[in-house]
């Protein structure tokens, strides 16, 4: 399972084009100083926004927080497997977690 979701999530990662791929054990993007997505070792994809934002989003999706580590990441939603199939959505969602990590004062 983890390998069909790294294969996922390279492929969303693949598809925007102001960033890339990082990390070999623990796949994420980061930019700006800040990492906005992750793919744990469950094979569970997270995405960060900003508070307001997440909040909308774990309604929306009927998601929650989450986790990486045993540790819930602030800031980041869990991306549930019913929104896997639609990619070029993710990519949507990928593109504004990308865009709020830029609006926050560099690290």
């Amino acid at each position: 399972m983890y390998q069909e979701r790294l294969k996922l999530y390279d492929n969303i990662v693949s598809k925007c084009e102001r960033f890339t791929r990082k990390g070999k054990t623990m796949p994420h993007t980061a930019a700006n100083g800040y990492m906005f997505s992750l793919l744990n070792k469950a094979g569970e994809i997270g995405f960060r926004f900003d508070k307001a934002t997440q909040e909308k989003y774990i309604k929306q999706f009927s998601s929650t927080h989450y986790t990486s580590y045993n540790a819930i990441m602030k800031g980041y939603v869990l991306i549930p497997e019913t929104m896997h199939s639609d990619v070029d959505l993710l990519v949507d969602y990928l593109n504004e977690s990308y865009d709020y990590v830029m609006r926050l004062p560099s690290k």
